[in-house]
């Protein structure tokens, strides 16, 4: 009776956080510069739902721009929230670590030196909605997590120490690599600069799309493994004793979540701190087990980035503010705060 309870209870804080993100998207889509009346913008929503002419009855400017431009970047921002979300989860877990989140492994420096490297010497070159920009991203956050990983590689073991450190080390390095490159480029400046900050700007249907599948694969596998990564949290040893296999779930966590992050910088460019933030704050909500933690960190993920871009395009008229910025305003505090907070633990 008492599981009964417990997982009655796991569903409602689940349906709660997802009724908050539906509304929460649609007063997204009545903002910006552009105003669209709640009404409008919920039955426009729908419109894979109604008929053509139910549709020609509303204004095709405000058609157009739900359909076509706040709807795909908005379902896009959750799906990047979440995602990032949900890997800042299983990464807190693995290293045993509040202050771990998805670029801790060189993801976010390798991701800009790929980008940076598409925007000086790009070509009018696409594959399955990514420009060469975006695919240069990703390739350069695999190749940036793929060194990472073979630095701290003991045998057959990873070290997390030694994750931590050569993941620092490859940010250092490839962000002067970047300055240095902004330096002899100085007419493409403002392009690098724009995309290092992170942004929904021009999304597509497409885009959608491509993250569905990531998106769909992050939350059942980081789910599946739910159970591991509580043992983790209580320890190696003990995780062993309990029957995990520690170091191949390690490795599982950091290939697959590293994949799944590439696949969110490609797309919304750099984005800091939502794996940061989320995690940490619905942990002490929900408690620490992950079965809960994990969905509830989507949602809450998807919640918060939702926010924070539309904070970023209707913030100030006509100009709209790159949305890392504004995760980078609430999450620089909040990581002072948690440096703070555990600094007996890092001495």
């Amino acid at each position: 009776m008492h599981f009964l309870d417990k997982k009655k209870r796991h569903i409602i804080f689940i349906l709660l956080l997802m009724g908050a993100l539906f509304i929460t998207c649609i007063f997204a889509i009545t903002q910006g510069s552009v105003k669209i009346p709640v009404r409008d913008a919920f039955i426009i929503s729908k419109r894979f739902l109604l008929r053509q002419e139910i549709l020609d009855s509303y204004k095709a400017s405000h058609v157009f721009i739900v359909s076509n431009v706040r709807l795909p970047r908005i379902i896009l921002s959750c799906l990047v929230g979440g995602l990032l979300s949900i890997i800042g989860v299983s990464f807190q877990a693995v290293f045993k670590n509040p202050m771990a989140d998805p670029y801790v492994m060189g993801i976010s420096s390798g991701a800009a030196f790929g980008a940076t490297i598409g925007i000086l010497f790009g070509i009018g070159i696409s594959f399955a909605g990514l420009g060469i920009v975006s695919m240069m991203a990703f390739a350069g956050a695999l190749i940036s997590v793929f060194v990472v990983y073979s630095l701290a590689k003991v045998g057959s073991k990873i070290s997390t120490t030694s994750i931590l450190l050569a993941g620092f080390v490859m940010n250092s390095l490839l962000s002067s690599i970047i300055s240095l490159l902004m330096l002899l480029n100085e007419n493409d400046i403002s392009k690098i600069v724009t995309w290092t900050m992170g942004s929904f700007n021009g999304t597509s249907w497409q885009q959608v799309k491509i993250m569905i599948l990531p998106s769909i694969i992050g939350l059942i596998y980081i789910l599946f493994i739910s159970r591991d990564l509580n043992a983790l949290v209580l320890g190696e040893e003990d995780a062993h004793n309990m029957g995990v296999n520690v170091d191949f779930v390690k490795k599982s966590v950091l290939i697959i979540s590293s994949f799944l992050a590439a696949s969110a910088v490609a797309v919304s460019g750099i984005i800091g701190f939502v794996g940061l933030i989320i995690p940490h704050l619905l942990r002490l909500v929900f408690g620490s087990d992950h079965k809960l933690l994990v969905p509830v960190s989507f949602f809450g993920g998807a919640l918060f980035m939702v926010v924070c871009d539309t904070i970023a395009r209707s913030l100030v008229p006509n100009m709209e503010i790159p949305v890392g910025i504004i995760t980078s305003i609430f999450g620089g505090p909040f990581f002072l705060f948690l440096l703070q907070k555990n600094r007996k633990n890092l001495l």
